[in-house]
């Protein structure tokens, strides 16, 4: 059975039980029918989002429904306020008037949140370019991908209206080349290939994604092992679709979890990690004004690289 995500006194809850007047028509137009205020296209996203159950299960929006369905929706409270300019360190890989590509801290959100209304990295970038406020919407503003709290390396933002739709279209139709690097349990049996699953929330740990059988979204993860380690293995994952936690949810499927990646089925802390061994190194684009192709590399982290150092010279001692 479904859960929805929340707690019942921040959440707006709603139950329904499809009458005949409604029956075969879509899931979303349903909603946006018996809903008051609410659009077609944010019912669908909710029901994305998993926080619409039809009969104790999560649907999709093209769903017919038939007569006497019970139909759930969970309506999330309000976005965060707009976020505010702060002066905090940003490691900054290349910047024009167009766009600015940043090697993101470990532990830094992206953007305004529940529980993060500060210190992120949106809230660090406004400080950096005040032109910034407004470029898509006043909470995350050019944001156009995300990294994980815990997840390392290269992200581009948008400086420009024209900049944050040329890149979101960049990225939609995939053209976008965005590359990690990956320190994971174990050895791949195949040293190369290509995860073609869909990708979806967990069935019954909402805050967490998996690969599901219906109701998830298109996902390809092409890796490649670069490093046999022992018990261990570095591995380059590319991005050919960009869901939530996609290489994480991919990688742990094979039964090869990052390394520290807890949420996955790696170990908190091992090898000293800080967080998941997981970096964002390589960023490929063509500029948003230009049409010129760009491309960004971002070292490892130190903890990356010095679990690396650790699991090399266990390897040099056994040989």
């Amino acid at each position: 059975m479904g859960v929805l995500q929340g707690h019942a006194e921040d959440l707006n809850s709603h139950c329904f039980t499809v009458a005949a007047e409604h029956a075969c028509k879509r899931l979303d137009v349903y909603l946006s029918r018996v809903v008051p205020g609410l659009t077609r296209s944010y019912a669908k996203k909710l029901i994305n989002d998993g926080r619409v159950l039809v009969e104790g299960q999560v649907s999709e929006p093209a769903r017919r429904l038939r007569a006497g369905e019970e139909v759930t929706v969970v309506i999330p409270p309000p976005q965060p306020a707009p976020a505010l300019p702060e002066m905090l360190p940003l490691d900054l890989v290349y910047e024009d008037a167009d766009l600015v590509v940043v090697n993101k801290a470990r532990g830094m959100v992206v953007h305004p949140a529940a529980g993060h209304d500060r210190g992120t990295l949106v809230n660090a970038l406004l400080y950096h370019c005040p032109d910034l406020a407004g470029i898509n919407d006043t909470v995350r503003p050019g944001i156009v991908h995300r990294l994980d709290k815990d997840t390392t390396g290269l992200l581009v933002v948008a400086k420009t209206q024209l900049a944050q739709q040329q890149l979101a279209a960049q990225i939609k139709d995939r053209s976008v080349t965005r590359r990690y690097l990956a320190l994971v349990h174990g050895i791949p049996r195949c040293r190369s290939g290509e995860v073609d699953l869909p990708v979806g929330r967990h069935p019954v740990h909402r805050q967490r994604m998996a690969v599901v059988a219906r109701g998830g979204r298109p996902a390809v993860t092409r890796y490649a092992v670069e490093e046999a380690l022992g018990r261990f293995a570095l591995v380059q994952a590319e991005l050919l679709t960009g869901r939530t936690h996609q290489v994480r949810v991919h990688l742990a499927h094979l039964g090869h979890p990052v390394v520290a990646d807890a949420g996955y089925g790696g170990r908190a802390g091992t090898l000293g990690m800080e967080g998941q061994a997981l970096h964002a190194a390589f960023l490929g684009l063509a500029h948003p004004r230009t049409g010129v192709w760009l491309e960004f590399q971002a070292p490892l982290p130190r903890d990356f690289q010095r679990a690396l150092s650790i699991l090399r010279a266990r390897c040099l001692r056994q040989r």
